[in-house]
């Protein structure tokens, strides 16, 4: 037993060294009608589930990219050991958001994990089936729960110079369709993957099915 927890800690001090992530949370919410990284999600929020999430997986290097009510997720985030990319432009496309968070990202990083906030109940064992794919070759990747692609993807930091500069309509699809031959489709067990929080009845329906009631408080 001893020699697994062993394993496991250096497997998990690989992946703190090799792997990094970003955390998408500067958007305005304007769908939802409420501010989505501070909303109630189990005994916590949806951002600090994205983020207990990535932990889980042994991913320790976490930026979160905000704009929108920035104060207040610096606030409710303050014990929290990330860093934080402000975007100015809380309208802006998702590439812009992205290039603010890769410009924390240290450079000795060797690949990156992308998700918007709106992915709270992605499980730990996904992120780490990911990372597995990519130290297995795959350089950029994308789960997907019969055949919808969702969230988070994980790209090889070979792509930086492109995520820097990524068009600002096309974003990360851009990138994929440019690299088609190196991009993998994980399929993944868990429908939360693509299961985004665009509106009230998304968020009420997710916490729903995550946790067998609504939204403690609302």
């Amino acid at each position: 037993m001893s020699g697994q927890s062993t394993d496991l800690k250096d497997q998990r001090s690989k992946i703190k060294g090799q792997v990094s992530a970003i955390i998408l949370a500067a958007g305005l919410s304007r769908r939802m009608g409420a501010f989505k990284p501070l909303l109630p999600f189990g005994g916590s929020t949806v951002i600090e589930s994205c983020i207990a999430n990535l932990r889980s997986a042994g991913v320790e290097n976490l930026v979160i990219v905000v704009g929108h009510h920035h104060e207040e997720v610096r606030a409710k985030l303050q014990d929290q050991d990330v860093a934080f990319a402000v975007n100015p432009d809380p309208e802006s496309e998702m590439s812009v958001s992205i290039a603010c968070g890769l410009k924390l990202i240290d450079e000795s990083a060797k690949a990156l994990l992308i998700t918007p906030v709106d992915h709270p109940a992605v499980p730990p064992e996904i992120v780490t089936q990911l990372i597995n794919e990519w130290r297995a070759g795959a350089r950029l990747l994308q789960p997907e729960h019969n055949g919808r692609g969702g969230h988070p993807v994980l790209i090889d930091l070979v792509y930086r110079q492109e995520l820097l500069t990524l068009d600002p309509d096309q974003g990360l699809r851009g990138l994929f369709a440019a690299h088609r031959g190196a991009v993998r489709r994980v399929s993944v067990a868990s429908p939360y993957v693509a299961r985004d929080l665009d509106t009230w009845e998304d968020y009420q329906q997710l916490h729903q099915d995550v946790f067998g009631v609504p939204p403690a408080g609302i």
